[in-house]
């Protein structure tokens, strides 16, 4: 008969269970069919069950072996003898093979039976048990039925156990994750003051979800409870009847059809089904039922449909029901349910199970193994030392396996990784003597270690004990190495090969853990192992961990994975960048994030310059292209933009330039003001600079923009497309520094320019502020000091030697600005737009060439070439003339040509009857800049003393276009006494030419003395005899009523305006000519619609407003009946307006009695406060603020 091992627990019964136990509990040996002695298992040995010893393969880490004989479980099974087992045995055993839900099951169970067992107590109340592990525990040796009883235990239940086996392990990983992890460990503010406190917390929020789960299983048992037993076994029965659907299935498939829906972008349908389903929520898995593991999704499970269940043994056990009356003997018993053949059925197939575990563990050592020894090859490649040491090495982990002892189930742990002796069939090998390969980081080492410096040696005691006894003594130490990390931990890297070898095995599981706000911080880690990994998989994970590092990445950290990005780039090369770098790009183009694609925008240009050539010009400026027309976020087309800008300044494929024209007006076109201007500061000068190499600024690219802008003014005679040409003519403008830089380079002086000498500084207003660096003129030359020495020959050749041979200057003269030109005559005056426009390009051209190139090339040597032709002073030429040319500059002779050419062209229009739409034009734009008042001012004094009347009439209209945003004080001091001289004239032309401009200063100004001066002239035109039948004047002053009415002072309005348009309107009713009739009426129509808006008081509205109304309505009646209409409708409202008025009066009286009904309670109150006996100091003290 077989024995079986010594138990090395402790797992007796405690004091007081023993005292418990009734005197007929225990059997002796005898009590067996065949008289066996007293085993291991007996009762008195407390042993261990073989039941729970099979049923798993594997320890903890630190557990003791126990090694079982097989016969004895044999003789037991064919004895039948019945096993009674030590409750603290069967703890033991769960807490050893890391059952630790079900030692929680039945640690509850013994509490609830006032039994507790201070092993399990003592391990649930220490939270260092719970922390996170890795690793998987060791495997056990091959364990052999030993005697003590049957073999099953609760065999009644295994069904169960294996239904519930994926829920229990969810619970599990739950316990080892979240509820007891110990935060305070990885904790790196070296407070350890807070560990007490983090201590209690954690037991406190253990203790609490321990509840939570509780109470989601009670739960979850009673929905699913809700359908009756018997109805269920009728159900059964019956297969043709189907069992209804319960709440919580009925929750499920709903949750799983939303899912659905969801999944393939059937988004109204799944809408319409959470409407219908209002009671739960589609968001939560939780909200179907508490405690209950997902399935599958619907596809998955119909894909699944028609295959075979797994298998039982698919499942592991992770819990041993027990029932309330097996706690109440002091040891569990096993009751005999089954005949002796079921029994020995179930054991050949535990068996079997058991086996195929230990397959599955076999072959998962075999790969370690395979891993551990190519790790070895390549560590021995590194090794610079002699053969003989490297022989010495230590073995594999496969080699030391092969001689342990069966019979000693611990474990020999070599925290080097391969420091044991070798394991040879001729001779045993010496625990006490490990050697380790010496460690090389620095070459420093190499050279000791090439000098003979051989292995680590070790100091060998002077004992006698046997190698198996040393290995099972050691294995009493608490190390694992079995788990990823402790493998990670006992190899010691030895070159900088296996440092990154083991970094790339590390990262991974490093990174999840690490707070978002600091994940920035393994950057530069994520790049080192990436850049110096020798395997090409792992090297894509890190880049691909690099590019999700953070969900959203804000712009420092953006920042930081670029530079990191940069640096790969420039250690790695251009092969690799294009293999490993972009394919992160191109996954990330359609990410969900705006942030991610801003971080794939941002990194194509930052590498562009590490790409090779090819790449940069097709792969890149696609991936570029696709995103500027497809992305739907601002900020994610603006960074493509910028680096759209960055691959012109490296491309050099001359096939891309008409790509490159299509995305400068695609970018130009894009809705965003953000990415319009990041074209106009990046892209444009980077792609004009690439069109100054290739020779097709002046030849393509400035010509076909033009062409554009022409055939758009064709086009224009429906409608002018304002915003196509903004797009084209501020290219052009973005072109003028480069065109100017082109003809610097060109020109004939290049070659004579001298950086050292007098060179005067440039002047800060010489050039235009430019939009970008990339603007600059001298950025575009090279330096600020070359660009002064080009501009000084510039100037000198200009002045005295001409454009002769000066090609690309030639081209700009009798090209450029002839097309310019005619384009600028063809511009409708009226779309001040379009003259706004072209006045600040002809500015900035101006000024970027320079004054000598404007007064020899553009201004008044070329006047003739602006006007020549037929009407051309009717066209916009004249407005852009004027400010877009002749304000260039400011000096004093400037300003005398800018006065002239105004006073010819309002004198030449004024006598040719001409329309004045350009001078308006020109007098709205410049009047827009404060700095001209004085000089237009100039202006019109010239036309209000003029001989011709046509020119005073001119100069009264054009008042009214730049009172506004003048000073009240040049209104006062030069505006009003030139009106006030053009009133005083013999002509009623000029008088009423006044008009406007008069109802513009009662508008704008509030200075009261001058308002009196306006109103005194206007009442004289309106009341004065000589004025009666001057039916223009009254037209012009109706008309200006109704424009200034409204924002006029409400003073005037009511005092002035509303009087005399009623006295217009009753003057209209006797007019006898129909013509002066309807227009007075028509005018009047506009002026008192105008006016309806105001707040009219009703004594106005009754004495003025509303007669006023009906009169006009007289004339309408019979001249224009639909305005008849309009009219009822506005006396209606009007009167309605008046008796809502007496109706909120009547309220307002009631108001007011009511508040003196309230002032006579107050009154009472007081005197009631005058009577108490309180003094009037402690009364007020009561109401003070307490300090």
């Amino acid at each position: 008969m077989a024995t079986g091992n010594v138990n090395p627990f402790n797992i007796s019964d405690s004091e007081d269970e023993a005292e418990q136990r009734p005197d007929g509990a225990e059997r002796s040996p005898a009590d067996g069919p065949q008289g066996q002695a007293s085993g291991p298992f007996s009762p008195q040995a407390d042993a261990e069950p073989s039941g729970l010893l099979l049923s798993s393969s594997r320890t903890s880490p630190g557990a003791e072996g126990v090694s079982v004989s097989a016969a004895t479980v044999a003789a037991a099974a064919a004895g039948g003898a019945e096993a009674r087992v030590s409750v603290d045995a069967i703890a033991a055993q769960l807490l050893r093979d890391q059952y630790v839900l079900t030692a929680l099951e039945f640690h509850t169970e013994l509490l609830e039976a006032g039994r507790e067992l201070p092993r399990l107590r003592d391990y649930f109340s220490n939270p260092g048990n719970f922390e996170r592990q890795s690793g998987t525990p060791p495997a056990c040796k091959e364990q052999g039925p030993g005697p003590g009883g049957p073999l099953t235990v609760q065999v009644q239940d295994r069904k169960r156990r294996k239904s519930d086996g994926a829920h229990a392990r969810d619970r599990a990983g739950s316990i080892s994750t979240l509820d007891s992890l110990d935060f305070a460990r990885y904790s790196d503010d070296g407070n350890r003051e807070s560990d007490e406190r983090v201590a209690v917390l954690e037991f406190e929020l253990r203790k609490a979800k321990d509840t939570i789960q509780a109470l989601r299983a009670n739960l979850t048992q009673a929905a699913e409870c809700e359908v009756p037993s018997q109805e269920r076994k009728n159900f059964k029965s019956s297969p043709e009847i189907q069992e209804p659907i319960r709440p919580l299935e009925k929750r499920a498939l709903n949750f799983l059809v939303n899912e659905y829906l969801l999944k393939n972008e059937y988004k109204l349908s799944s809408i319409t089904f959470s409407d219908e389903n209002d009671d739960q929520d589609f968001e939560l898995w939780d909200d179907v039922g508490l405690n209950i593991p997902k399935p599958p999704d619907l596809l998955q499970l119909y894909r699944n449909c028609g295959n075979s269940l797994p298998s039982p043994r698919d499942k592991s056990d992770a819990s041993v029901g027990t029932d309330s009356g097996e706690l109440g003997g002091h040891y569990f018993q096993q009751p005999v349910q089954k005949t002796e053949s079921v029994q020995q059925a179930e054991v050949v197939q535990e068996l079997e199970y058991q086996i195929g575990l230990l397959n599955s563990e076999k072959q998962s050592l075999a790969e370690q193994i395979r891993r551990l020894q190519s790790e070895i090859q390549t560590l021995r490649k590194n090794v610079s030392t002699p053969s003989a040491p490297t022989e010495e090495m230590g073995p594999s982990r496969s080699e030391m396996a092969c001689n342990k002892n069966p019979l000693d189930n611990g474990q020999y742990l070599d925290v080097l990784g391969a420091s044991e002796p070798e394991c040879t069939t001729d001779s045993k090998p010496d625990p006490l003597a490990p050697t380790s390969t010496p460690t090389q980081p620095h070459t420093k080492f190499k050279s000791q270690t090439s000098h003979g410096k051989g292995p680590v040696q070790f100091d060998r005691p002077n004992r006698k004990l046997s190698p198996a006894f040393h290995q099972a003594l050691l294995s009493f130490c608490r190390m694992s190495a079995d788990s990823r990390l402790g493998s990670e931990v006992s190899r010691i890297a030895d070159s900088e090969e296996s440092v990154m070898l083991m970094l790339g095995r590390c990262l991974p599981h490093i990174v999840p853990n690490v707070l978002l706000a600091k994940r920035e911080e393994l950057i530069p880690l994520i790049l080192c192992t990436a850049c110096l990994h020798p395997e090409p998989k792992e090297r894509d994970q890190l880049l691909h961990i690099l590019f999700n590092l953070i969900k959203r990445p804000d712009d420092e950290q953006r920042q930081m994975i670029l530079t990191g990005c940069v640096a790969f780039a420039r250690h790695v090369g251009p092969t690799r960048v294009e293999a490993e770098l972009l394919p992160q790009c191109w996954e990330q183009i359609n990410h969900k994030y705006p942030e991610r694609r801003l971080l794939v925008a941002e990194s194509c240009g930052a590498l562009a310059p590490y790409l090779p050539k090819e790449i940069r010009s097709s792969l890149v400026l696609s991936m570029l292209q696709q995103m500027l027309a497809d992305d739907k976020a601002d900020m994610v087309r603006e960074a493509v933009v910028k680096s759209l800008g960055i691959i012109m300044g490296y491309i050099d494929d001359t096939d891309k330039y008409l790509q490159g024209f299509e995305l400068m007006l695609l970018s130009l076109g894009d809705p965003s003001e953000r990415v319009v201007s990041a074209t106009h500061q990046v892209f444009i000068p980077a792609f004009a600079a690439w069109t100054m190499e290739l020779g097709n600024l002046q030849s393509q690219l400035m010509p076909a923009l033009l062409t554009r802008i022409e055939k758009l003014l064709k086009q224009g005679d429906h409608g002018l497309d304002e915003h196509k040409l903004h797009i084209f003519l501020s290219a052009l403008q973005s072109l003028i520094p480069p065109l100017f830089a082109l003809v610097l380079q060109n020109a004939p002086f290049t070659s004579r320019a001298k950086l050292h000498g007098d060179v005067p500084s440039i002047e800060v207003t010489r050039f235009p502020r430019p939009a970008s660096p990339l603007q600059d003129v001298a950025t575009i030359v090279g330096s600020r000091e070359q660009l002064a020495a080009l501009l000084q020959l510039y100037d000198h050749q200009l002045q005295h030697e001409g454009t002769t041979g000066w090609e690309s200057l030639l081209w700009v003269v009798n090209q450029l600005l002839p097309q310019l030109i005619e384009i600028v005559g063809r511009i409708n005056v009226t779309s001040s737009t379009c003259v706004h426009e072209f006045s600040r390009f002809f500015w900035r051209f101006c000024r970027t060439f320079g004054k000598i190139f404007t007064n020899t090339k553009v201004g008044k040597v070329k006047t003739r070439s602006w006007f020549a032709g037929n009407g051309i002073l009717t066209k916009a030429t004249v407005p852009i003339y004027a400010t877009g040319v002749l304000t260039c500059y400011n000096q004093e002779e400037d300003r005398k040509l800018l006065v002239g050419f105004l006073e010819d062209v309002m004198t030449t229009l004024s006598l040719s009857h001409a329309p004045l739409g350009s001078l308006k034009a020109s007098f709205v734009e410049l009047g827009a800049n404060p700095a001209y008042h004085e000089l237009l001012l100039t202006v019109l004094w010239y036309g209000v003393v003029h001989t011709s009347a046509l020119v005073r009439c001119t100069a009264a209209r054009m008042f009214e276009l730049v009172l506004r945003g003048m000073s009240e004080a040049l209104i006062d001091k030069r505006v009003a006494p030139a009106l006030i001289t053009l009133c005083s004239g013999p002509e009623f032309s000029v008088r009423i030419s006044t008009i406007p401009a008069f109802g513009t200063i009662m508008e704008t100004v509030t200075q009261k003395e001058l308002l009196e001066r306006v109103k005194m002239q206007l009442a004289s035109f309106l009341e004065d005899p000589q004025y009666q039948d001057q039916h223009s004047l009254h037209m012009e002053i109706i008309k200006t009523f109704g424009r200034v009415g409204p924002n006029a002072e409400p003073r005037f309005r009511d005092e002035f305006v509303l009087p005399h348009l009623h006295k217009l309107a009753l003057a209209n009713n006797i007019q006898m000519v129909e013509v002066k009739r309807i227009d007075i009426a028509t005018q009047l129509f506009e002026a008192y619609s105008a006016l309806s808006c105001c707040f009219i008081s009703e004594e106005l509205m009754v004495n003025h407003f509303l007669p006023g109304l009906r009169c006009l309505r007289t004339d309408m009646e019979t001249l224009s009946p639909e305005h008849e209409v309009i009219l009822s409708s506005m006396i209606k409202e009007c009167e309605l307006k008046v008796e809502n008025r007496g109706v909120g009066e009547a309220q307002g009286s009631m108001s007011i009695a009511a508040s003196l009904v309230g002032e006579d309670a107050k009154t009472k109150f007081l005197n009631k406060m005058g009577q108490l006996t309180t003094s009037g100091a402690m009364l007020a003290n009561v109401f003070q603020r307490k300090k």
